[in-house]
């Protein structure tokens, strides 16, 4: 699978780790920075390129999620959900990094660096991208409607 990773300045070490990790575990990972450390860097640009090559790769038919980390990810998440076709997910623990892909076919998790240790990052990005989305016909009609007022404006009850 290809993966695009992203932080900012309070990941960055945590990023790393999980590069070398997943790649061990045969996955593809696109770094999309930041390359150097700079305590004051801003991580939306950085979250929301990793998000549009989710997307891009996802229409091409390419098997990809992306991962987005912070001191929090709060606003890692907000970053990547405002692209067009994300559905990104903060995950804290095995049932919301299981639950984020099973009901709601999450392409991007967002993760706090400074809220985890990079073991548990690894296990709940594990869950995460070894999960497949459950196709349940509820779940299918609400990320539809969602879809829908992303088109439109409009919403769907």
């Amino acid at each position: 699978m290809r993966i695009h990773i992203a932080t900012d300045h309070a990941g960055m070490e945590l990023s790393a780790f999980l590069v070398t990790e997943l790649s061990s575990l045969g996955h593809t990972l696109i770094d999309h920075g930041p390359k150097v450390y700079d305590a004051f860097d801003d991580y939306p640009g950085f979250c929301i390129a990793a998000a549009q090559a989710v997307v891009a790769d996802q229409l091409a038919g390419v098997d990809a999620l992306g991962i987005v980390l912070g001191g929090s990810g709060n606003g890692e998440q907000i970053a990547a959900n405002k692209v067009k076709g994300v559905r990104a997910a903060l995950i804290w623990n095995v049932d919301t990094a299981a639950l984020a892909r099973d009901h709601n076919d999450a392409n991007v998790c967002a993760l706090g660096a400074r809220q985890h240790s990079q073991q548990e990052v690894l296990e709940l990005v594990k869950i995460f991208i070894g999960k497949d989305f459950s196709n349940d016909e509820r779940h299918v009609r609400r990320i539809g409607k969602i879809a829908s007022f992303e088109q439109t404006g409009e919403i769907v009850y």
